[in-house]
């Protein structure tokens, strides 16, 4: 029951990402560039370190007591993760939505899940109980979902590839993706590196829930450091600095807000990814993998609200909702590898 309550925690702070970006459909007369630097302020910033003075207990004798080499390791891997994002943007712009989400996450998700345990040395130990091969089951029946998603996508891409326009380039995108899966999975090291963190704010007194924000808070200041050099760059290879002041103050005030509105639905996913994984005990490595299973359901039904897929073909949509449900089932043997075990070998 522990783990079914983790997956539901994980599925929320999913949705929550899943649906992120839908306020950026009300900023009036800003560059990509523009909102999504006040939205990484937001995210990255504004609304984690809120989270830490609300939940965290001494909070700021916490991070005090944060070594320099362990505060360095995970910031690093935080602006590596930043990289990550930038490039899943590339993924999309080369490949398209469909093709470029499902096979960037699909990345991330297997190399965040693998990863820590083959770091820390822990991967052998799965292969030696029937639990730990049920999660590995799980991971390729998942990683089997996302590759249907993935030719889903494709085909979709193919039958609107004149509307894309000539900046479809598999090569590029497959690269972009490469560099997402390697990059965009730092986040799930540094929330492993960040596991001592969170034990000495639970001793300090920090309910579990909430342990995992201060090794968040460290991350996500190294990923809005990479987000502020790439935005300013592009803003001044633009001229797009100005449009910061070019409103009046009503559209400047809502464009704001829409934007760190969106920022804290983002930052949201790891409120609840922490929650999730505290549940979800000797196997909380999976929860990485699952968060990145759940948050691609969740955008492909947005796509589908917003008529992404529409004069697509039956059978294509076919494909897409079996794997979307394929997906869900793995994502459910990961979270709960003993109960399955024990409807396989009563």
């Amino acid at each position: 029951m522990s783990a079914i309550l983790g997956l539901l925690f994980i599925f929320i702070g999913a949705f929550s990402s899943g649906s992120f970006a839908v306020p950026f459909g009300g900023v009036k007369g800003w560059k990509w560039e523009n909102y999504w630097l006040t939205c990484g302020l937001s995210s990255f910033i504004i609304v984690p370190l809120a989270v830490c003075f609300l939940f965290v207990k001494d909070f700021t004798v916490l991070m005090a007591a944060v070594s320099f080499g362990d505060f360095m390791k995970i910031f690093l891997l935080g602006a590596a993760y930043g990289i990550g994002s930038i490039t899943f943007g590339l993924s999309m712009r080369y490949l398209g939505l469909s093709l470029g989400y499902a096979l960037s996450l699909g990345l991330m998700a297997a190399i965040g899940t693998l990863v820590p345990p083959l770091i820390d040395g822990s991967f052998g130990k799965l292969l030696e109980t029937a639990s730990g091969n049920m999660v590995l089951a799980g991971i390729v029946v998942a990683l089997l979902g996302i590759a249907g998603i993935g030719y889903a996508g494709y085909k979709k891409d193919q039958m609107t590839e004149t509307e894309e326009g000539s900046e479809f380039h598999f090569n590029k995108g497959l690269i972009a993706v490469v560099v997402t899966g390697i990059m965009g999975s730092a986040m799930s090291l540094g929330i492993n590196e960040g596991t001592s963190i969170g034990a000495m704010a639970e001793q300090m007194g920090t309910d579990p829930l909430f342990s995992s924000n201060v090794a968040m808070l460290i991350l996500l200041l190294g990923t809005f450091l990479t987000t502020l050099v790439w935005c300013v760059y592009l803003m001044l290879s633009n001229d797009t600095l100005k449009d910061y002041f070019r409103f009046d103050a009503v559209t400047t005030i809502k464009n704001l807000g829409l934007t760190f509105l969106a920022g804290f639905l983002w930052y949201l996913q790891f409120i609840f990814f922490g929650m999730g994984k505290s549940q979800m005990g000797e196997y909380s490595f999976a929860a990485w993998g699952i968060l990145m299973a759940f948050i691609i359901v969740i955008a492909m039904f947005w796509g589908l609200y917003k008529g992404e897929w529409a004069g697509v073909t039956p059978g294509v949509k076919r494909v897409m909702f079996f794997s979307l449900a394929v997906i869900v089932i793995g994502s459910f043997v990961i979270g709960a590898p003993d109960y399955f075990v024990s409807l396989l070998l009563p």
